[in-house]
């Protein structure tokens, strides 16, 4: 949620961000209107309410004589004052409601536009070279037999999987790597739950214009988390959090489900849009004036994981237009895909500033005492469409695959990777 305050005082802040996300700014107008409409009503409410104090004092000294006749009075105060109660109540919802319509204010420099309207900020690693006809992920998958795709169809449908063999190992050693990463770098690791309440959901902003993406048990009212984003940022949901040491750092290691809605004919060979996914997610809640350097730290930590595992990249700053609700500002980092001859999406990293926090009402107290809301900011360090390039990236043209380096001590030493068929 914005800063109610900043509504007030400065919506053209708002407007402006609603404009390079290529969004309307009716929205902004509704919400002022509903905030003073909200504002108006709880002073009512608290004008009312103190009349009523009052007035109960005055009953209470009042003579005998007097006092059955200020009943009907008092009777009729407290019919006003919850009257007066309910209609604040239902303007604060009414308010909550249209400005949690209203995406997170993008910072300063995020470029305008939409998908197509990304500025690369680098370029690292050298793209592959090879002096034979290179074999996509899944073929190679195949050949391999760490990938089974017909297999998920006919258990699951469309766009479902199995990872065999050396399959499951690679993706559990690069889940193990990363995970060494994120602990080296003063993450506490967790195991998130995938099914989470509507409010947490709705909280960090899944609930919006992706709401499609997202699976729904309606029997349960529980949502299916596409990142462990969503439990992390629920984790702390309702707190007071101490970050005088400095901010408080997880890494979510969980199952990720989305529907692809709305991604038909996109990328439906291999492994690259699926359904279901692992993934090691890093979440920090910080103090908001440390928030953009927190946010330059988790993208240098995917950068050296992609540097280590050789794989060619490049880090873009997504436009404002393509921005998720939450994020003020992300950097997308995309490795070379060979076979596609184009980067492709690995892993992304949000700074959220305070918009989660606030609907999740998660604070820290100031040097002043009073509580604030902190930021928060997330990134992936491994995910399964990592073996996508790393496939491609290191094929030779016998159809094996050599392990990267790093990789190795996590696959007992393995050096290379042998087509089986």
């Amino acid at each position: 949620m914005i800063d109610p305050q900043l509504l007030r005082e400065n919506p053209d802040r708002i407007r402006a961000s609603q404009e390079l996300r290529g969004g309307s700014s009716s929205a902004v107008d509704e919400a002022i209107r509903a905030d003073a409409e909200r504002r108006a009503a709880i002073g009512e409410f608290e004008a009312l309410r103190a009349e009523q104090n009052a007035f109960g004092k005055r009953v209470a000294s009042a003579p005998k004589d007097e006092k059955a006749a200020l009943v009907a009075q008092v009777q009729e105060l407290a019919a006003r004052v919850k009257a007066a109660s309910q209609r604040a109540s239902e303007a604060e919802g009414e308010f909550t409601r249209i400005v949690g319509r209203i995406p997170n204010l993008v910072l300063d420099g995020v470029p305008a536009g939409g998908e197509d309207d990304f500025v690369t900020l680098r370029e690292v690693g050298e793209r592959p070279v090879f002096d034979f006809e290179p074999l996509d992920h899944l073929a190679l998958g195949e050949k391999l037999d760490a990938i089974d795709m017909a297999r998920g169809a006919k258990v699951s449908g469309a766009r479902f999987y199995y990872l065999k063999g050396i399959g499951a190992r690679l993706e559990l050693a690069l889940m193990q790597l990363a995970l060494d990463r994120a602990l080296a770098a003063g993450f506490v690791p967790l195991i998130t739950p995938t099914l989470v309440k509507p409010e947490i959901m709705q909280g960090t902003g899944f609930l919006g214009e992706h709401a499609d993406e997202v699976y729904h048990l309606p029997d349960d009212d529980l949502y299916l988390t596409g990142t462990s984003e969503v439990a992390l940022a629920g984790y702390h949901a309702d707190e007071i959090l101490d970050l005088s040491d400095g901010p408080l750092r997880y890494a979510g290691w969980s199952t990720c489900y989305r529907r692809e809605a709305g991604s038909h004919g996109k990328d439906t060979r291999g492994i690259i849009r699926v359904h279901q996914f692992n993934k090691l997610e890093m979440f920090s809640y910080v103090d908001p004036a440390d928030a953009e350097a927190e946010h330059e730290r988790l993208l240098a930590l995917q950068e050296e994981m992609l540097q280590s595992l050789g794989l060619a990249y490049r880090v873009i700053d997504t436009a404002a237009g393509d921005l998720g609700t939450s994020a003020a500002r992300k950097f997308d980092v995309e490795a070379w895909v060979p076979t596609q001859d184009a980067y492709r999406e690995l892993t992304s990293t949000s700074n959220c500033t305070t918009f989660q926090a606030r609907r999740l009402d998660i604070r820290s107290r100031t040097e002043s005492g009073k509580t604030a809301p902190v930021a928060t900011l997330n990134g992936t360090l491994a995910t399964t469409r990592w073996i996508v390039a790393l496939l491609e990236t290191h094929q030779r043209a016998d159809g094996s695959v050599a392990v990267p380096e790093a990789l190795r001590p996590y696959l007992g030493g393995l050096e290379v990777l042998e087509p089986v068929r």
